[in-house]
C-alpha cells in the first residue's frame, strides 16, 4: 500500500475481498485502516527512526502533518502480521500495561511545594499533575484487582457439607443466611420492618439490620433513628405516600419609579409603561456591575428585549407627550435610574439595627408556612421557595443569551405536585396554577419553564432534607462501588482503542478522556441553547494535535466557561485523535461522529450496573483525594493541618478542571492579608524592645539580631502604621460611643453628650504621645502591670504564632486564587473522607464545611468512623 492510501479517510478507503492479505471492511461502515505491505512500512519506520550517533534524525519536511504512513500503530491488533522485524524498532504499546508504566505522556513527580506558587514556573498546573494521577490511577487498578481476588475467594468458598440428618423447612441450618433465619418462637417480639429486599436502580448497598422495636411507626417518635442508619428504606420507585406543602412566595409587584426619575434618550427625559419602565430599571441598577453592562454581548440582548416591550407597550414619549423612537442604544441614558436604585440600597443599609430587624421579623413571618412541608407525615426543610424575581439573564463565562430579559413568573405557568389527600394550597387571588399533580416518584414540590432557556425550574427539599441526603449517599457509594470495577473497565477501553469497529475504539478513546482528563461527557444542544462542549460532543476545531503526544483543547465547557488547557496523551490516544480529525473532516464536524453521551452509558451501564459517565468525576476525585490524605503526617499546627487539607482538595480540583477566574478584588485582599501580618509583626518587635526595657542584658544573651526589625518592615512603614492604628482607635471609639447613644436612645434614656466622647478619645492622644516618643528615644517602655521577661516572652509566642498562622493562610489563599476548592469539596469528594481527616488529626470540622455544608452533610458526620476507607 502507498504512504498516500494510508493518508486516505477511512470513509473514504474501497472495500476488497480479501486479496493481498486486506480483509473484507464490515459492512456497516465502521471501517478500519487495511493491513499495508508490512516490509515496506518496516523499512519506512526504520528509516524514520534511524539514529545518527544516538540522535533521532527529523522526519522529512516533504511529508504532511501527522501522515499514517509513519507506523501502522493505528492497525487493530487482529489484523497486525507477526514479523521479524528488531526489537529495537517496537515501542511497547500494550493495552495492559498502566498508564503510569507508560513512558510517553510521562512529566516530572511533583511535591506539595509545586502546587502552589512557590516556584516561578509557567508550565500549567495541570500538566504537572498527569504523572502523580497516573500513580493514582494505577494504585486504583491494584486495589479492584485485590477487590475482584476477595470476591472470587467468596464465590468458591468450600460450603460445609450437609448433616446426614434431613433438615426441617422450619429448623435453621448451619448454611443458610443469617438474614433468613427465623428467631424462636418463644423470643419473638413485633418488628417493625424486616431489612427490605435489593431494589432496582439506586441504593443498592450494603443492608442494614432493622433493631426490633415496639415503638409505632410515626416519623415524629421519640427514640426516631436517623435515615443513614438504614439507608435502604425507602428506596422503592415510589419517594412519598403523602405530601403537604405551601407552594411558592411570588416576589412583591413591580412599584414605578416616581416621576422625577426617567430614563433619557438623546438627552431626553423619557415616559415609559411601567412594564418598559420595569426593564429599563433592569439595566439601570446594575450600571456598577461594569462586566455586564459593558459586554457587548449583553447589551444588544438586553436592547433587543427592551425595544420588543416598548413596541409592546406603546413606546417612549417626550416631555410634551410626543413619541420618541428608541433606535440607538449609545443615546440611552439610564444614569438617573441608577442614581435612585443606588440611593434606595444605600438608605436601605443605613438603616438603624433594630428596623432592620423588624423588617426581617416581618419577613420570616409571611414566608413561615412555605420554609416546610410534611413529607411522609415528617417536617422537612424546602429549598428554593421563592420563585426567582424577574431582571436579566447573566448567565456564567460566555453564554450567548446573557442580556435577555428573564420574564416574570405568573402562577399560569406553575405546576404543584402534591398529595392527593393534601390541601392544595391557594394561587394568589385572581390568578390559578397550570396544573396540580400527585407524582408520587417525583422529589419536586413545584415547577415552571423559564423563558431563556426552556430550562424546567423546580422547587425541591432542602440540601439537609432527607432526600437530598439519601441522594447524596447514593451518589457516593455508587462512586465506592467503582472502585471494585475500575481495573476490569480501563482494561477493556484499552484494548478497544485499536478495535476493528471504530465505534468502539471512538467510544474507547472518549472513556480515556473522561477517565483521565476528567473531561465532562457532554450532551447534543439545540440551536437556541448555549453551545457548551463535552468529550461526545467535541468538534474538529476544538483539539490541535502536535507531535510528539500534545493534545491542545479550546472550548467552551459547562456554564459556558472557556476550557484552554493542553495535556501529554498515551500515544495511541495521540494516533486515534489523529485518524478522527483526518479529511474529509473539518471544521464544525465531530470528533466522535459515531457516539453519544447515550450510547456511552448504555455500555456503561453494561459493566457496571448504574454506571454513567459522570459517575467517573466523582470516583477519581474522591479516589484521588484519599490517597492524597494518607500521604499527610500527623502533627504540626491546626492551620498547617488545613493548609496540608486544602492543597490535597486544591490538587483534586485540578484534576477535575475546577477553575475561576481570579476575582478582581484579590490583590487587594491579598495586600490587606500582608498588612495585618506586617502589623504583628510589629507587635513582636514591640514586645522585644520591651524586654530590653525591663532588662538590658538580654539583647547579649540573645544576640543583636533577634531584636533588629523585620526586613519587610522599615521606619516609613512605621510611621504609616502609627497613623493608621490612631485613626482605627479613632473610629473604634467613635463608633461605640454612637452605637451606646442608639441603644440609650431606644431605651427612652437620656444621650450621652459630646464631653463623653472627648473623654474617651483621651485614650487615642495617649497612644499618638507614646509612638512620638518611641519614634524620638528609639525606645519602647514595658507596658501593662508588673510586666516580666517571662511574661513578655508568653506574649511574644502568642504573636509568633499568629504570624505563623496567618502567613499560612495567606500562602492557602494565593493557592486557591485561580482553583474553585468548593467545586469539588461539596460536588465531588465523598463528605466522609473530610469528617475521617477531621478526627484523624483532631480538626474541628468547621474548618471546612460551614454551617450550610454540616446540615447537607449532617449523615456523612454522625455515620462515619475514624477508620472509613472509601
Amino acid at each position: 500500500m502507498s504512504s498516500s492510501d494510508d493518508d486516505m479517510p477511512l470513509a473514504s478507503k474501497p472495500k476488497t475481498n480479501g486479496v493481498n492479505g486486506d480483509k473484507q471492511l464490515p459492512s456497516n461502515g465502521d471501517v478500519v485502516p487495511a493491513v499495508p505491505n508490512l516490509e515496506q512500512d518496516v523499512s519506512m519506520e526504520d528509516a524514520q527512526h534511524a539514529t545518527t550517533n544516538g540522535v533521532k534524525r527529523k522526519a522529512s519536511s516533504a511529508r504532511p502533518d501527522f501522515a499514517e504512513a509513519e507506523s501502522s500503530d493505528d492497525e487493530p491488533l487482529s489484523k497486525k502480521q507477526k514479523t521479524s522485524r528488531p526489537s529495537h524498532a517496537i515501542e511497547s504499546d500494550s493495552d495492559d500495561e498502566p498508564l503510569a508504566a507508560k513512558s510517553n505522556g510521562r512529566v516530572r513527580t511533583i511535591s506539595a511545594a509545586d502546587i502552589g506558587e512557590e516556584e516561578d514556573s509557567d508550565t500549567p498546573l495541570t500538566k504537572k499533575l498527569v504523572d502523580q494521577k497516573q500513580d493514582i490511577m494505577k494504585a486504583a487498578e491494584k486495589t479492584a484487582q485485590v477487590i475482584k481476588k476477595e470476591k472470587a475467594k467468596e464465590i468458591t468458598k468450600p460450603q460445609k457439607k450437609p448433616a446426614a440428618k434431613k433438615v426441617k423447612k422450619e429448623e435453621s441450618s448451619d448454611d443458610e443466611p443469617l438474614s433468613k433465619k427465623t428467631p424462636p418462637a418463644s423470643k419473638t417480639k413485633k418488628v417493625k420492618a424486616e431489612a427490605p429486599a435489593p431494589t432496582k436502580g439506586k441504593g443498592k448497598g450494603k443492608a442494614v439490620k432493622k433493631e426490633e422495636t415496639e415503638e409505632p411507626e410515626d416519623d415524629e417518635a421519640e427514640g426516631e433513628t436517623n435515615w443513614w442508619d438504614n439507608p435502604m428504606k425507602g428506596d422503592g420507585e415510589n419517594k412519598w405516600d403523602t405530601l403537604q406543602h405551601s407552594g411558592v412566595v411570588f416576589p412583591p409587584p413591580y412599584e414605578p419609579l416616581p416621576k422625577n426619575v426617567k430614563m433619557k434618550y438623546d438627552g431626553v427625559p423619557v415616559t415609559l409603561h411601567p412594564d418598559a419602565e420595569e426593564v429599563a430599571g433592569f439595566f439601570g441598577s446594575m450600571l456598577n456591575s461594569t462586566h455586564n453592562v459593558e459586554n457587548p454581548t449583553f447589551q444588544k440582548n438586553f436592547f433587543n428585549d427592551f425595544k420588543e416591550i416598548l413596541k409592546k407597550t406603546g413606546g417612549a414619549k417626550g416631555p410634551n407627550g410626543d413619541k420618541i423612537a428608541v433606535k440607538d442604544f449609545s443615546k440611552c441614558d439610564f444614569k438617573p435610574i441608577f442614581e435612585y436604585h443606588d440611593a434606595q440600597r444605600e438608605a436601605k443599609k443605613n438603616l438603624p439595627k433594630e428596623e432592620k430587624k423588624r423588617l426581617k421579623a416581618e419577613k420570616d413571618e409571611i414566608e413561615a408556612p412555605y420554609m416546610f412541608c410534611l413529607w411522609d407525615g415528617k417536617k422537612q426543610k424546602v429549598g428554593n421557595f421563592r420563585v426567582e424575581p424577574p431582571g436579566l439573564f447573566r448567565g456564567r463565562g460566555e453564554h450567548p443569551k446573557t442580556g435577555h430579559v428573564k420574564a416574570r413568573v405568573q402562577p399560569e405557568q406553575i405546576t404543584i405536585n402534591i398529595g392527593k389527600e393534601a390541601t392544595v394550597p391557594p394561587p394568589p387571588e385572581g390568578h390559578r396554577w397550570k396544573e396540580v399533580k400527585h407524582d408520587r416518584t417525583g422529589t419536586w414540590l413545584a415547577m415552571w419553564q423559564e423563558n431563556i432557556n426552556g430550562n424546567f425550574k423546580y422547587v425541591m427539599l432542602a440540601a439537609n432534607s432527607d432526600v437530598k441526603g439519601k441522594s447524596d449517599f447514593e451518589k457516593f457509594e455508587k462512586a465506592r462501588r467503582l472502585k471494585g470495577h475500575i481495573a476490569d473497565i480501563r482494561k477493556s477501553y484499552r484494548q478497544e482503542l485499536k478495535d476493528d469497529l471504530m465505534v468502539n475504539r471512538q467510544r474507547a478513546t472518549a472513556m480515556y478522556l473522561i477517565d483521565t482528563l476528567a473531561l465532562r461527557a457532554g450532551n447534543e444542544k439545540g440551536d437556541d441553547e448555549a453551545e457548551t462542549v463535552g468529550c461526545c460532543s467535541l468538534k474538529y476545531e476544538h483539539i490541535t494535535l502536535r507531535e510528539p503526544n500534545i493534545v491542545e483543547f479550546d472550548f467552551l465547557g459547562k456554564d459556558s466557561i472557556r476550557f484552554h488547557e493542553e495535556y501529554p496523551v498515551d500515544k495511541q490516544i495521540f494516533k486515534n485523535l489523529r485518524l478522527f480529525k483526518k479529511a474529509p473532516k473539518k471544521e464544525g464536524d465531530d470528533i466522535f461522529d459515531r457516539l453519544t453521551t447515550t450510547s456511552l452509558n448504555k455500555h456503561l451501564s453494561n459493566q457496571m450496573p448504574g454506571l454513567t459517565a459522570k459517575v467517573f468525576r466523582t470516583y477519581n476525585a474522591s479516589w484521588t483525594f484519599a490517597q492524597l490524605l494518607k500521604e499527610i503526617k500527623p502533627g504540626g499546627t491546626v492551620a498547617e493541618r488545613v493548609k496540608a487539607y486544602n492543597d490535597a482538595n486544591r490538587r483534586v480540583a485540578i484534576i477535575c478542571n475546577h477553575k475561576r477566574t481570579v476575582g478582581a478584588s484579590h490583590a487587594q485582599s491579598m495586600e490587606k492579608m500582608s498588612e495585618k501580618i506586617k502589623g504583628v509583626k510589629y507587635q513582636a518587635w514591640r514586645v522585644k524592645q520591651m524586654m530590653i526595657d525591663i532588662d538590658s542584658k538580654i539583647k547579649k544573651k540573645k544576640g543583636a539580631e533577634f531584636f533588629e526589625l523585620p526586613d519587610d518592615i522599615d521606619q516609613e512603614w512605621i510611621l504609616e502604621h502609627q497613623a493608621f492604628l490612631i485613626e482605627e482607635q479613632t473610629n473604634k471609639i467613635t463608633k461605640k460611643f454612637e452605637k451606646d447613644n442608639e441603644k440609650l436612645k431606644a431605651e427612652g434614656q437620656k444621650e450621652m453628650k459630646q464631653k463623653e466622647l472627648t473623654e474617651r478619645l483621651g485614650a487615642v492622644k495617649e497612644l499618638e504621645q507614646k509612638f512620638k516618643k518611641e519614634n524620638k528615644s528609639k525606645k519602647v517602655e514595658a507596658e501593662g502591670k508588673s510586666p516580666s521577661i517571662d511574661s513578655l516572652q508568653k506574649k511574644l509566642d502568642a504573636l509568633e504564632t499568629r504570624v505563623a498562622n496567618m502567613s499560612i493562610q495567606a500562602e492557602d489563599k494565593e493557592s486557591n486564587k485561580e482553583v474553585a476548592l468548593g467545586t469539588s469539596k461539596i460536588n465531588y469528594i465523598d463528605p466522609r473522607l473530610t469528617v475521617v481527616f477531621s478526627k484523624k488529626f483532631d480538626v474541628p470540622i468547621e474548618k471546612f464545611f460551614s454551617k450550610t455544608l454540616r446540615e447537607k452533610f449532617q449523615w456523612a458526620i454522625d455515620s462515619t468512623k475514624e477508620d472509613w476507607d472509601f
